[in-house]
């Protein structure tokens, strides 16, 4: 048997005048700016943004003028330079196959034993010579630098 039997229970009961209603109709939100305000300050952010990008756009696209000027004005050295560069290479490889082959009895630099290598050319042509025989007395490092060159970077 329960030892409470003789106490007095009290009952869970609603409060005076009962519960509240339970609401369930639609609750529209609060709504801060009109249609039109909105509209508003959406032209006014664009067209901020746009006089921002002006300017912006502006001064770089003077920058891009100034730069392809000066990449214009610079091209020809560079070429010069280059072209230079090439021939210095070419008399450097000359030098040393003549030093190579400086015991070598009839051997001429520039020929195979004395005859011409190209017999359908003149004397004084250039022949550009394949790539590892332009590097063939250069030092590995400048070779592979240009071996694996990207021409897309």
């Amino acid at each position: 048997m329960s030892t409470t039997a003789g106490a007095t229970r009290k009952q869970d009961m609603p409060p005076p005048g009962g519960y509240k209603k339970i609401p369930y109709l639609r609750v529209p939100a609060k709504s801060y700016f009109t249609g039109f305000q909105m509209l508003g300050s959406y032209a006014v952010v664009t067209a901020a943004g746009l006089y921002v990008y002006y300017l912006t756009a502006k001064k770089v696209q003077r920058e891009e003028i100034e730069m392809r000027s000066a990449k214009t004005v610079i091209f020809p050295l560079l070429v010069a330079e280059r072209d230079r560069e090439f021939l210095k290479q070419l008399r450097r490889n000359r030098d040393e196959e003549a030093k190579l082959m400086a015991n070598v009895p009839g051997w001429e630099v520039g020929t195979w034993y004395g005859e011409p290598v190209y017999k359908t050319l003149p004397k004084d042509t250039l022949v550009t010579p394949m790539f590892k025989e332009f590097y063939a007395h250069a030092d590995y490092k400048s070779y592979a630098k240009r071996a694996h060159l990207k021409l897309w970077s």
